[in-house]
C-alpha cells in the first residue's frame, strides 16, 4: 500500500515539508483508538530468536531506525509501533539552531537516494529533553554533536552538555563527528582529537551512578588507514561500538540529473550499501570482532539487511530505505533474519 499508493503522493512534494506532514499525520492516526495495535500487529514481529543483548542492553529485535529521522524525539513512541527495535533521536546540539538555509533535502528517485544539508537542525537538547520524560518504553539511543558556532578546539564542551542533559533519559549515546553538512565537524575524525573527545566522555561516564554506553559514528569516506585509527581508538577509549556509517560525500556511479547529483551534502540510500558494508566488513576483520557495530546505509530491502549482518554487523538502523520502501521493510528484514537462523 504504501510504496503503490501513498509514496507516489508525498514524493510530488518538498521532501522537508513532507517529512513534516508525516510526522503531524502519524501523530493524529496513533491518536485515534485502536491504531496503535493495528499498527504493531501487523508490522511488528515478536519472536525471542530476534532479541539481542549488546553493550548492557536488551533490544527486542535489531531493527532500528537512524539519527535524523526524529532529531527532536517528537514522534519516538509513535514510531516504536512500527516495530522498530529501538529509536535513535537527534542529532541534538546544546543550543537550538535553525541549520542550513532551504531548500536543503533534496530525492534522487532514479538512484532511491537522498541528498541532506540540514545542517544540525534542532530545537537544542533541553527542548528534547522535555519529551524524553515521556517515554513509554522505548530503548532510546541519543545522538549528540556541536553547534555550527562552536569552534573545534572547543567541541568537547557541547559534547558534554548534551551528555549531562541526556544522561537520565536515553538508554545509549552517538557521538557523531562524521557530518558533512557542519563545517570543519569532519576534523573531529582525527586520531588526536577524536581520542580526547571519547576519552573525556568516558571519564564523564564514570562519574555517574551507573555508566552508559557510547558509541562512535563514522563516515563510510574514511581510508583504510584511518579505519584502522578507528579501531585503535575504539579499543584505547573502551568506547562500547561504532555505527557504520554516516551519509557519504561521494558521488560516484549517480544516474540522477546533474542539477541534483551536483547538490552540496550527505548523500544516502542505495548508491552507500556497499560501500557501507565493506566499512562494516573491515572493521569486524581488522578488530577481530572486538566490539559491537551498528549497520546503516544503504539498507533497502531484507538481503541488504543480511548481507550487512554477514558482514559483521550487530544491529541495523534504516532512514532513508524506511522513506523509499516504507514500513514493511521493517517486518521483512525481521522475519528473513529469523527464517535465516531456523
Amino acid at each position: 500500500m504504501y510504496r503503490l499508493l501513498i509514496k507516489p503522493i508525498l514524493f510530488q512534494f518538498d521532501p522537508e515539508k513532507v517529512h513534516y506532514f508525516t510526522f503531524s499525520l502519524i501523530r493524529f492516526v496513533c491518536r485515534i483508538p485502536g491504531f496503535k495495535w493495528l499498527f504493531r500487529n501487523f508490522y511488528k514481529v515478536e519472536n525471542p530468536k530476534l532479541k539481542r543483548e549488546l553493550f548492557g542492553l536488551s533490544f527486542d529485535n535489531p531493527v532500528g531506525l537512524a539519527a535524523g529521522f526524529d532529531k527532536d524525539a517528537k514522534l519516538y513512541n509513535e514510531l516504536s509501533n512500527f516495530g522498530f527495535g529501538f529509536i535513535e533521536i537527534g542529532t541534538l546540539t546544546p543550543q537550538p539552531q535553525d541549520g542550513n538555509p532551504k531548500k536543503r533535502l533534496f530525492r534522487l528517485k532514479t538512484d532511491s537516494a537522498i541528498i541532506n544539508r540540514m545542517g544540525f537542525n534542532n530545537g537544542g537538547v533541553e527542548d528534547a529533553v522535555k519529551r524524553l520524560r515521556k517515554n513509554k518504553g522505548v530503548l532510546i539511543g541519543g545522538n549528540i554533536g556541536k553547534n555550527k558556532v562552536t569552534p573545534n578546539d572547543e567541541a568537547v564542551n557541547d559534547y558534554t552538555i548534551c551528555f549531562n542533559a541526556l544522561y537520565e533519559h536515553v538508554d545509549y549515546f552517538v557521538v557523531n563527528v562524521s557530518s558533512p553538512n557542519t563545517p570543519n565537524l569532519r576534523e573531529l575524525q582525527d586520531k588526536e582529537p577524536l581520542t580526547k573527545l571519547l576519552n573525556t566522555l568516558q571519564e564523564l561516564n564514570k562519574t555517574k551512578e551507573k555508566t552508559k554506553p557510547i558509541l562512535l559514528k563514522i563516515a563510510p569516506d574514511l581510508t583504510d588507514e584511518q579505519l584502522l585509527d578507528i579501531i585503535d581508538i575504539v579499543q584505547e577509549t573502551k568506547i562500547a561500538g561504532v555505527i557504520a556509517t554516516n551519509t557519504t560525500i561521494s558521488r560516484k556511479g549517480l544516474r540522477s540529473p546533474i542539477t541534483l547529483t551536483n547538490e552540496k551534502g550527505g548523500l544516502s540510500g542505495k548508491p552507500l550499501t556497499n560501500r557501507s558494508t565493506e566499512v562494516i566488513r573491515f572493521l569486524a576483520e581488522k578488530s577481530n570482532k572486538a566490539f559491537p557495530i551498528i549497520g546503516v546505509g544503504g539498507i533497502h530491502s531484507a538481503e541488504d539487511a543480511l548481507e550487512k549482518l554477514e558482514a559483521g554487523a550487530d544491529l541495523l538502523q534504516l532512514y532513508t530505505g524506511f522513506i523509499y520502501e516504507g514500513p514493511r521493510l521493517i517486518n521483512s528484514i525481521n522475519k528473513a533474519i529469523l527464517k535465516s537462523t531456523s
